[in-house]
């Protein structure tokens, strides 16, 4: 029976994939413990301070958000303007974020699901060109594999048990293993818990205590919050403890969790903000076609990063309160109005 078992727990095959970061759920409970304050007590900071304090070179980063949805931009922008180097990036899937940190030279490795594309605009151009230099080296998962390994963490377990990826390349290029279940004997797949450095997660509303609500879907930016060593949160408005006491059940990130509170209206631009505002469109149109090169890439960067001095010169740059209206309007009426924003 002894030697069954043995047969059926074995690993019966592995990714390739180093795995990050390192796996240590004791190291991450102690943190919890001993990091960690359950006081009431303001968290409110800059987004410059949260950075300078949080995120060493080499740091292993999760950003929120999906896709081009929620991403903590206001966060990227500054990590570019800081000059981070050496970073290990979870894009589960990155899209214009990572983008832009692959093209500042900020990025070493990436834990990646799709994180190689614009959805439908097109692929990262900035990015694939690191990656396809060497630049970047590339860990592979599935979307889902990805947000299990958040949940792994979070249940303070070293693996989760799943069925994807199995028979596949991307398994191939996981760190993943393949075991036989010891209760059935079917393989499933094993995906390691993922306890990164630092997590930016852009929010709709929080107070400075850093309980904090999101509208639509969270994805997996509460597996997140409870699976990171440091927790960044990034707002479109702080608002009083006790309006969040209304809806208590949509408080979904308690402030027990979070590290820093930064207010940025606005901090998920160019990408949408569920019920707030829409994709830039322009924006993201003129990224895509001066990074096709290095060279446009860098000049896109040291227009809209690093040639201004915070996040609210940045807006004024890309349009201002006419270009931000125009996008309110076309996430309140969900589809493009017949005029463009400039001749309103």
């Amino acid at each position: 029976m002894s030697d069954s078992r043995e047969l059926l727990l074995g690993v019966q095959s592995e990714g390739t994939g180093e795995i990050l970061p390192k796996i240590d759920l004791e190291e991450h409970r102690r943190w919890i413990l001993e990091k960690k304050s359950r006081m009431l007590e303001s968290k409110l900071t800059s987004l410059k301070e949260a950075v300078a304090k949080f995120v060493g070179d080499g740091s292993y980063l999760v950003l929120g958000g999906f896709g081009h949805v929620r991403s903590p931009m206001t966060a990227v922008y500054e990590l570019i303007r800081r000059g981070k180097k050496g970073l290990v990036v979870n894009a589960h899937p990155g899209c214009h974020d990572i983008d832009l940190l692959a093209a500042a030279g900020c990025i070493r490795k990436v834990d990646r699901a799709y994180g190689g594309g614009h959805e439908v605009r097109g692929l990262s151009p900035a990015f694939r060109r690191a990656v396809e230099t060497g630049e970047i080296e590339v860990v592979e998962w599935s979307n889902a594999a990805l947000a299990w390994r958040f949940k792994a963490a979070a249940m303070g377990l070293p693996f989760l048990p799943c069925r994807v990826m199995v028979g596949t390349d991307t398994f191939r290029h996981s760190s993943a293993k393949i075991v036989r279940c010891p209760f059935t004997g079917v393989k499933i797949c094993l995906v390691p818990a993922c306890y990164p450095d630092v997590a930016f997660i852009h929010v709709h509303r929080c107070d400075v205590y850093g309980n904090a609500q999101i509208d639509g879907t969270t994805i997996e930016d509460v597996d997140i919050a409870r699976a990171s060593h440091r927790v960044v949160l990034t707002t479109e408005e702080i608002v009083p403890t006790d309006r969040l006491r209304e809806t208590p059940w949509r408080t979904t990130i308690p402030h027990y969790l979070v590290d820093a509170v930064v207010e940025a209206p606005w901090g998920a631009h160019p990408t949408n903000m569920p019920y707030l505002y829409y994709f830039d469109e322009e924006h993201i149109t003129e990224w895509l076609r001066k990074a096709r090169t290095g060279e446009g890439a860098g000049d896109f960067l040291d227009k809209y990063v690093r040639g201004v001095e915070d996040f609210e010169s940045y807006l004024e740059l890309v349009g201002g309160v006419r270009k931000l209206a125009y996008l309110k309007k076309l996430e309140q009426y969900q589809a493009p109005l017949k005029t463009p924003w400039v001749e309103e």
